[in-house]
């Protein structure tokens, strides 16, 4: 079994992922790789606040690896931070790196050609998954998830702090990709089959901010079981 870091960006793709990784023999889940921009303690893309995440990972049972990010950041600096983690990584006896990546292969390229040499593999359990599929296979799935942020020149600013739903689903553009990929939205998961609870979010404060959208969630507590 290789051990494996998830790249986890706290939403639905990331979380898919761990849940395809869970059940495969060839690897062993060792901890969620999250950037995170130091100044504002959020998830460097998706602007999550840090405690949610910490909570993520506590319903997970998994260590959070934080890359701890100044801003701005240069790609020099980002580069640097990631190598140091790769071979804190190496040192304890990780072997993989596991990206939820779907079809953009420039990105692809730069993670491949970000980890060689480290003694890291890359890895991308969901890679040229038809999206419209997968976008169902997650909810029926039980996957649950909100819209973090949104890019306001492919969806309705409106859209964000929805949830991932069936209903948002129809009623995306036909150019809207299913899943986001192409970076019209973001989404933070709040429920999923290997979550020991769900998390009790709400959304707060909408902003737009550098030419995105972003529904500010609060909250985190364990929702009350039901009798």
């Amino acid at each position: 079994m290789r051990k494996t870091l998830i790249a986890w960006s706290s939403g639905k793709d990331s979380a898919w992922m761990l849940g395809k990784l869970m059940l495969d023999n060839d690897f062993e889940v060792g901890g969620l790789l999250t950037s995170f921009n130091r100044v504002n303690d959020r998830v460097a893309m998706h602007a999550v606040r840090r405690a949610l995440v910490e909570l993520q990972a506590e319903r997970l049972r998994l260590p959070l690896w934080p890359v701890e990010l100044p801003w701005p950041c240069s790609n020099y600096q980002y580069e640097k931070l990631m190598a140091d983690l790769c071979e804190q990584a190496v040192a304890e006896g990780f072997e993989a790196i596991a990206f939820g990546d779907l079809f953009l292969e420039d990105i692809r390229v730069y993670r491949e050609r970000q980890l060689e040499g480290t003694g890291l593999e890359p890895v991308f359990p969901l890679w040229k998954l038809p999206t419209p599929q997968l976008a169902r296979e997650m909810i029926a799935g039980g996957l649950k998830a909100k819209l973090t942020c949104v890019d306001p020149t492919s969806v309705d600013p409106s859209f964000a702090g929805r949830d991932f739903d069936l209903a948002l689903l129809e009623s995306l553009p036909e150019n809207v990709d299913p899943c986001g990929e192409n970076g019209e939205f973001h989404t933070f998961v709040y429920d999923a089959p290997l979550f020991s609870r769900p998390l009790n979010v709400q959304v707060g404060e909408t902003v737009t901010r550098d030419g995105f959208v972003f529904a500010d969630l609060i909250g985190g507590s364990t929702v009350a079981p039901t009798e």
